[in-house]
Parts: structure tokens; C-alpha cells; sequence
């Protein structure tokens, strides 16, 4: 019992820092006369392998099932499940014999990356910021590249879009956005971007412009998939026009990636 906690223990203090995303189950509460213990752990890894039990073999298969979407809303939740491993609502679960589950996932904060400081970037700084992003500006221009002028980032780097987006970390936790001033810079900072397993790449401009960037991109040898699934033209469909506007629609896009949403309206 003692290794399997430090095991697991192991891989939390890992994936904090940057290793494989993991989740850990806990039971919090289960009906008297069932096998499993208050308190049991099992930690499970993007790819199903799980570590401990949370001591009812149905239980453990049932958490597993939910393993994709219990990573794609990320975060700390409570789930329910009756004694036969079906998956049943918070309501539901007075009303018959029922496990209680807390699951949470540990990972590296998500990143925003923003290459261009200007008037979107601006506003995509503050939003992500209080999304819960850890955001980073890039940008080549002293009076657009610096602290004062984006309190809630992170950091901001000043310097050719290329040679700083190329040393960028970027990983399955970047979420990567070019809203730079002028086709050429996007242009730029995409190529250094794309094909290095950013959860998602995106880019503004008109239909038109893009389809030249990205033409460009495979001409010069980008990866053609990689290409092919960025985002662009970037954002949610939500008629944004102002700066703040365009942030919200892109922040939204973003999101849906993360959560794993519909992109539809919730009221149906």
C-alpha cells in the first residue's frame, strides 16, 4: 500500500511539472456493506494504465471507461456511480446504493501563447489570464513587447518572431495563437509553431490570406496534417467585431479544444 502512495505520489509531483497528464480517483463515499474503503486511490494515465484500485473491480472499470472525458474537462469533480459500475446523477444517487467518486486531474497549466502584441493580443492576454492560462507575448517591438503594457501575462519576450517561438517550450499544453501585425510575421511565427504537438494552433486573417500562409507552410516543408488542423479563420462564429470581441471568440475556440465542447448554443 505504501508504494503504490508513493508511486502515485510520484507521478502527480511529475505531471505538475510537465510530465504525462494523469488523474487521480479517490472514493469518498460509498453504501455500507460494499467492499471498497473511504479513502482508496487509483491513478490512471491518458492511455487507460492505472495504478491502485479503489477496491470494487466494477468501480475501477467503470472510472476507466470515463477516462477521455474525465481529461477533457480537466479540473476537480464528483461522480456517481451505482453498485454495478453504471454511471448515475448526483440526484440519482441517494435514492439506491451508490459510489461516490472525486476525481481530479494533474497537470502543467495551460499555456497561452500569443505571438503580437497589438490590440488583440492585448485583449487575449487579459481573458486568458483570467481563464486560468498561464500567458506568454511575443512580440519584436519594444513599446508593444513589455511588461507594463500586459500586466497579466506571465511573461513577455521581445524578439524576432522565429528565433523566440522556436526556443518556446511548446508542448500538448501550449495553446499557440499568431495575431501579429501583418501576413508576413504570421507567416513566420505559424512555421514555428506548427508539427511540435501544440493542443492547438490558430491564426487570424481573411480567408484569402490564409490560404496562402498555409500553402506556403507545406511549399517550404511544413507537415501537411499539421497544417491542415490549424485553426483558422480563427475563433467561434459569435459576429465579434471590436478587439475584446475577436479575444472572447478566439478564447471560446480555445476552450472548446480544451473541454471537448459542442461549440452550440447550451439552450436547446
Amino acid at each position: 500500500m505504501a508504494s503504490i502512495a508513493a508511486e502515485i505520489l510520484a507521478e502527480v509531483l511529475l505531471a505538475a511539472e510537465g510530465g504525462p497528464p494523469i488523474f487521480v480517483a479517490t472514493l469518498v463515499s460509498a453504501t455500507e456493506g460494499t467492499q471498497a474503503s473511504l479513502g482508496a486511490k487509483m491513478l490512471v494515465r491518458r492511455d487507460g494504465m492505472a495504478i491502485g484500485s479503489l477496491g470494487d473491480p466494477a468501480l475501477d472499470r467503470a472510472v476507466l471507461r470515463e477516462t477521455d472525458a474525465i481529461f477533457r474537462r480537466h479540473g476537480v469533480r464528483t461522480v456517481h456511480y451505482s453498485l454495478t459500475g453504471e454511471s448515475i446523477s448526483r440526484q440519482e444517487a441517494p435514492d439506491q446504493p451508490s459510489y461516490a467518486v472525486m476525481v481530479e486531474v494533474h497537470e502543467r497549466p495551460a499555456r497561452l501563447l500569443i505571438a503580437g502584441g497589438g490590440h488583440i493580443g492585448h485583449a487575449l492576454s487579459r481573458i486568458g489570464a483570467m481563464c486560468g492560462f498561464r500567458v506568454t507575448v511575443v512580440d519584436d517591438r519594444p513599446e508593444y513587447a513589455n511588461a507594463g503594457r500586459f500586466p497579466d501575462a506571465a511573461e513577455v519576450l521581445r524578439g524576432r518572431f522565429d528565433e523566440v517561438l522556436s526556443a518556446y517550450p511548446i508542448d500538448g499544453a501550449t495553446y499557440a495563437v499568431c495575431v501579429t501585425r501583418g501576413h508576413r510575421h504570421d507567416e513566420i511565427s505559424l512555421h514555428a509553431m506548427v508539427g511540435r504537438g501544440a493542443a492547438y494552433v490558430g491564426m487570424i486573417g481573411s480567408r484569402r490570406r490564409v490560404k496562402a500562409v498555409l500553402q506556403h507552410l507545406v511549399e517550404d516543408g511544413a507537415d501537411s496534417e499539421a497544417v491542415a488542423a490549424v485553426h483558422t479563420p480563427i475563433g467561434l462564429d459569435i459576429g465579434a467585431e471590436t478587439p475584446e470581441e475577436i479575444a472572447v471568440s478566439i478564447m471560446a475556440e480555445i476552450i472548446q479544444v480544451r473541454r471537448g465542447g459542442s461549440g452550440g448554443p447550451i439552450k436547446r
